[in-house]
């Protein structure tokens, strides 16, 4: 969850770790901090946002060569200065940054109390850094790496650390168990972040350190190892990825600058997979693999959040096209119910970073007991890319916001082609309807465009109702995860409550939340539920409820009957999602907005949950 950036070389570092800490903010933002040495050892830290630490640093000398930042998403201890990282053992021998949790740090603690250790924080890294000292101290002939290494070996939990040693000063090392680190290398300098953003201004040639990798990093040298002291061969990947998609532009923020993006993002992740006739779709990364699933007994989507509802879009479209059943699990309670899995299972991990705490535990466990195992995530080289038997990347680039947006229609297209493609294999579709759909998929982006043209209305729109207490989005079959999608939206950026239910459901307890004050989101476009969900409608509007229809171009049979429309393109309703949600998320962008509130950093949130 916290954002992690090093740096050892020539260059002044200040400036490197500044930069790298607000492209990381995304990451976390309760506090933050860094070390830099030059003759000597010093940390700068303060609650709240980077901004607040630049100001601190104002006065002070920041200049040096090597130094470690950290912005951060508390889970031990709440935000404030002395929570703040990086922490310094009790001795001042080392200082540490760290991105996850450590399970067994109470019991950790208990025993450097009574070793006469004393803390200066609420953390469970200063337990962490406090260990490392004690080895470096008590054991004979142990140097830092040593040290770190022991430290390690006692610790149950999640990990991402970089780590200075004062007494080793042109040194980092870094660590990983379950929370991302990458090392970026450069001529005579390495960087070490949490994911590449930081390190794409210097180079694009990177090593995604694996779990249980220990680097140790000279200015000239890298050496990598496991905590067990053994060797670790490493794989240097080149990163796509340009400085242009880690700004703004002349967007007032990342989420509305990767709202506009989809019409792009949606058309990079479906280029090269449809054929230019558009009679078939090709899934190289499946291709191997693709016979097992034509044979799978069951499809089991694993995701969370936004990921979750885009997997939910999954099943009503394999179910219906492809007839094979599929469960949806949430990834934080499939890995701890015990489920029933056997080998004729496919399992499919859905994450945008691909470095999920609760969807790499459950994929894991799946994959133990004999499933097999696909990954659709947005990062090249992230955790479930490398531990899936195989899997699609999806092409969404860099998702700064924390509110996923271009993700979710990017996830959408992937898992759009692969229902489509197994249809198709499987011979539960014909080839003039499978081209029809394919047809349909490729002019998505213009439609998205179209939509995008009339977001001064979705804006007045979403002035009415910026003063809500509570939502309600109501939805049918393909649209349903829409709705639900839609409800997330505004409740992550603008604070209102709002839930997603289908609409059929209403009846049985949601309409008691409806009076004349309750805005009531209907995804109305049409489709086989039209006239069910028109019945819906008139059960809100029965109650005096307010209701605004995302519906389909020409439609006005609801003209008379709602308070507020928002039209959609005509599309075959295996596509619609892909286009009801986006009037959705602009009208919780520009609520959020008139309300105050801090769109692209949410309080409370971070983009990447790297911890349970």
């Amino acid at each position: 969850m916290c954002g992690i950036v090093g740096y050892i070389g020539d260059k002044n570092v200040y400036p490197i770790l500044i930069q790298g800490l607000q492209r990381l903010e995304y990451r976390g933002y309760d506090s933050a901090g860094m070390a830099i040495y030059n003759s000597s050892l010093k940390v700068y830290k303060c609650k709240g946002r980077v901004a607040d630490l630049e100001k601190h640093v104002a006065a002070e000398d920041i200049s040096g060569h090597i130094g470690i930042g950290h912005t951060r998403w508390a889970t031990h201890g709440e935000p404030n200065d002395r929570n703040a990282h990086p922490h310094t053992s009790m001795a001042g021998h080392f200082v540490l940054v760290h991105n996850g949790i450590i399970e067994n740090y109470a019991e950790l603690k208990s025993d450097l109390l009574k070793k006469g250790y004393t803390f200066q924080s609420d953390t469970d890294t200063e337990v962490l850094v406090n260990l490392i000292e004690y080895f470096y101290e008590n054991a004979e002939g142990v140097n830092a790496e040593i040290a770190v290494r022991l430290a390690l070996s006692k610790v149950v939990g999640a990990f991402g650390i970089v780590v200075i040693c004062k007494d080793e000063k042109n040194q980092l090392i870094a660590a990983r168990k379950g929370s991302p680190l990458v090392i970026g290398i450069g001529r005579g300098e390495y960087f070490v972040a949490s994911d590449a953003t930081p390190i794409i201004s210097y180079t694009d040639s990177v090593i995604y350190l694996n779990d249980h990798d220990v680097a140790i990093i000279n200015k000239d040298s890298l050496t990598l190892k496991t905590v067990e002291n053994n060797p670790v061969a490493f794989k240097i990947t080149k990163v796509d990825m340009s400085i242009g998609d880690l700004e703004k532009g002349d967007f007032e923020h990342f989420m509305l600058k990767e709202i506009f993006e989809q019409p792009k993002t949606i058309e990079d992740t479906f280029r090269g997979r449809i054929t230019p006739d558009h009679t078939d779709i090709v899934l190289g990364g499946l291709l191997d693999i693709f016979p097992k699933i034509m044979n799978a007994k069951r499809i089991i989507f694993i995701g969370c959040g936004t990921s979750w509802h885009a997997a939910l879009v999954g099943e009503y479209l394999i179910e219906e096209y492809a007839r094979i059943p599929v469960e949806v699990e949430y990834a934080s309670e499939f890995r701890y119910r015990n489920p029933v899995l056997t080998s004729d299972d496919v399992v499919i991990a859905i994450s945008q970073s691909g470095e999920t705490a609760d969807t790499l535990a459950a994929l894991r466990m799946a994959k133990e007991q004999g499933a097999t195992i696909l990954g659709i995530c947005n990062v090249v080289g992230s955790s479930i890319a490398r531990e899936t038997d195989a899997g699609v990347y999806t092409h969404a680039g860099v998702e700064i916001g924390v509110a996923s947006t271009k993700a979710f229609t990017a996830q959408v297209t992937v898992i759009t082609l692969f229902a489509l493609k197994l249809a198709k294999e499987k011979g539960r579709i014909s080839p003039e309807f499978y081209a029809t759909l394919i047809s349909e998929l490729s002019e998505i982006p213009e439609k998205v465009k179209s939509i995008l043209v009339k977001h001064p209305h979705i804006k007045e729109v979403a002035a009415k109702y910026k003063d809500a207490f509570s939502a309600l989005y109501l939805g049918r079959g393909f649209l349903f995860p829409v709705a639900l999608e839609g409800s997330l939206k505004l409740k992550e950026i603008s604070y209102i409550h709002a839930e997603g239910f289908a609409a059929g459901e209403m009846k049985h307890g949601a309409i008691a939340l409806v009076d004349d004050n309750l805005p009531v989101i209907v995804v109305a476009a049409k489709d086989q539920y039209y006239e069910k969900i028109v019945s819906n409608i008139q059960e809100v509007k029965a109650r005096k409820g307010n209701i605004i229809a995302v519906v389909t171009e020409g439609d006005d049979g609801l003209k008379n009957m709602v308070n507020d429309l928002l039209e959609i393109p005509k599309s075959h309703p295996a596509v619609s999602p892909l286009l009801a949600v986006i009037p959705l998320q602009l009208f919780a962008y520009y609520i959020a907005v008139m309300r105050g509130c801090d769109v692209d950093q949410p309080r409370n949130l971070a983009k990447s949950v790297t911890v349970e």
